[in-house]
């Protein structure tokens, strides 16, 4: 079967949707939710739907959008490519020194992953596979996955309602002081158990000594992982020697670029959790390569995703080709263009979270009731 592909049209949709409670992180705060939605038609019809993470800064989405109308598709269309990983390549060679000039590595990096994921889901629709299959993954019904994103106030309120929605896995934000911290974690515990996984995650909140103190004060309460305790351009050996001295297992890698990063961190960093982002960078077909390498190194592989339902359903395929005991991050708070306007969104129950059946990602934006949030561009 080829995978061959010339692409015609790369249509960058970028759809932003008001929220009534403000989603609050230890660097910054969503007023809004936004979603970068990416077409990719090719030239023979077939046609893929990917998206680019672009929480940050408030007018990422529409710069990342722009990105993508200004260099990265000019660079593409009408262009043969023999598989989707060599259009990655491509376009990733071409904008490096762009990336240096300009200042902005991330952005491009996530504006590239997007369009990734737009030609694996096209190519697998044309193919008539589900995603996962044609990634190169067995038979598989479902995924584990945690509501993720827990605000510090009351968590475990939402992590009830995401309890009564078949949600068994909860992960709470961190880095607001360490009496809110630990008194968080300790309701959460309360409420559900020592049975229940219970993340936390810090956003990179801590230096080296305050990440320990509080790994330290969180071990009483048995977290599966610290998420983040630092800056993610910390040494690889520094993490290394958190994660020797830290009394509960550390994870990392939603803001790592490049297969060589994440595989210095799966080899040296003593990470027990990697958490790859195919919006932020590689999509799938640097992702795989990561999910490969974290497998070879017995680093179990739990994809981060916070943002529309396009991606997250890209991720959920992505961690069932991998394989593994990983389970699949959902962001718990409210965000319509993560369920609500994506056609056949997969259902959650009791802990696991159904992969769509259907050829590609097996869903698509529903475009109509999209409308009245698409920004111009």
């Amino acid at each position: 079967m080829t995978r061959g592909f010339e692409i015609a049209a790369i249509e960058p949709q970028v759809y932003r949707v008001p929220i009534a409670v403000p989603v609050v992180t230890s660097f910054g705060t969503m007023r809004d939710r936004p979603a970068l939605f990416v077409r990719v038609v090719g030239c023979d019809g077939a046609e893929g739907w990917g998206e680019v993470w672009c929480n940050f800064p408030a007018v990422g989405a529409e710069h990342r959008a722009r990105l993508i109308g200004s260099v990265l598709a000019p660079l593409l269309l009408g262009r043969r490519f023999e598989a989707p990983q060599a259009a990655f390549a491509f376009l990733t060679a071409q904008t490096e020194v762009l990336a240096i000039q300009s200042g902005e590595p991330g952005p491009l990096a996530q504006a590239t992953a997007g369009i990734d994921l737009g030609i694996w889901d096209m190519l697998a629709r044309r193919a008539g596979e589900p995603l996962h299959r044609f990634l190169g993954g067995g038979e598989r019904r479902s995924v584990p996955a945690y509501a993720s994103g827990l605000n510090a106030d009351a968590p475990e309120r939402l992590a009830e309602a995401k309890h009564a929605e078949g949600y068994r896995r909860f992960k709470v934000k961190v880095g607001f002081g360490r009496d809110r911290d630990v008194g968080n974690l300790r309701t959460l515990r309360a409420a559900f158990g020592a049975a229940t996984p219970i993340m936390v995650d810090a956003n990179q909140a801590w230096g080296f000594d305050e990440a320990l103190s509080m790994a330290e004060a969180f071990a009483q309460c048995a977290p599966e992982w610290l998420e983040e305790p630092m800056r993610a351009d910390v040494a690889v050996a520094e993490w290394r020697r958190f994660a020797e001295a830290a009394p509960v297992a550390v994870a990392n890698g939603e803001n790592l670029r490049g297969e060589a990063a994440f595989a210095a961190m799966a080899e040296g960093g003593g990470i027990g959790f990697l958490q790859p982002d195919i919006g932020k960078w590689g999509g799938l077909s640097g992702g795989m390569a990561v999910a490969r390498h974290a497998a070879s190194r017995g680093v179990t592989l739990c994809p981060h995703w916070l943002g529309g339902g396009i991606g997250l359903v890209a991720s959920l395929h992505y961690l069932a080709a991998a394989g593994g005991a990983g389970v699949l991050e959902v962001d718990a708070n409210p965000n319509p263009l993560r369920d609500e306007f994506v056609s056949s969104f997969p259902a959650v129950a009791d802990g696991e979270m159904t992969i769509p059946s259907g050829a590609g990602l097996g869903v698509a934006p529903d475009l109509g009731r999209l409308a009245p949030y698409r920004i111009a561009l």
